[in-house]
């Protein structure tokens, strides 16, 4: 329950900015730019405690028991992910082949997670973080309109993006066993 709350509460702060413009515009116009960006960072961060707190005292019980083979598709999806994630708000030409890298990036990590955890809970928190980076895809583009591609940056900006986020993939499987409680890959 604490787990579905807690994504619940992530989506709708998420989804109010895409969904309601001008109720967010009369928000920051109410309260200030910086006040409306601590209550939306606040309120991201209450969600993020909720979730990780709902995680904990949801027991992993099995919905499914995905293939073996899998986990090595989520291998691969994972640095991709991360890689789209960090090429939104750096300088590359991703962004120019795909409109929304931040939110692909989030579905892909979803997705891998799916393929590997076979948990209710991770049913829960990866189907939920990937129906909101679909419904915000949706949102987004019904609010901005037709996609105008950004200028080209080249090759050497995007290989650097790209280096980054494979280096903070590389960085993830190391400190999942903190984040998640289980390694990546079980050794020995």
């Amino acid at each position: 329950m604490l787990l579905s709350l807690g994504i619940v509460l992530w989506a709708v702060t998420h989804l109010f900015v895409a969904v309601a413009p001008s109720a967010r515009q009369h928000l920051v116009d109410t309260l200030g730019l910086g006040p409306y960006k601590g209550l939306f960072s606040l309120v991201i961060v209450l969600s993020l405690v909720i979730i990780v707190l709902g995680w904990q005292a949801m027991p992993p019980t099995s919905a499914y028991v995905p293939p073996i083979g899998l986990r090595h598709a989520t291998l691969l999806l994972v640095p991709i992910a991360v890689v789209l994630f960090i090429s939104a708000r750096a300088p590359t030409d991703i962004k120019r082949i795909i409109r929304h890298p931040q939110l692909t990036g989030v579905k892909l990590w979803a997705v891998a997670h799916l393929l590997a955890n076979g948990e209710w809970r991770s049913l829960i928190l990866f189907g939920g973080f990937l129906a909101w980076a679909v419904l915000e895809v949706i949102f987004i583009k019904r609010r901005d309109g037709a996609w105008v591609k950004p200028e080209p940056v080249g090759a050497v900006r995007t290989t650097v993006s790209a280096i980054i986020g494979l280096v903070l993939a590389a960085l993830l499987i190391v400190v999942h066993p903190w984040i998640a409680g289980r390694p990546v890959i079980a050794m020995g």
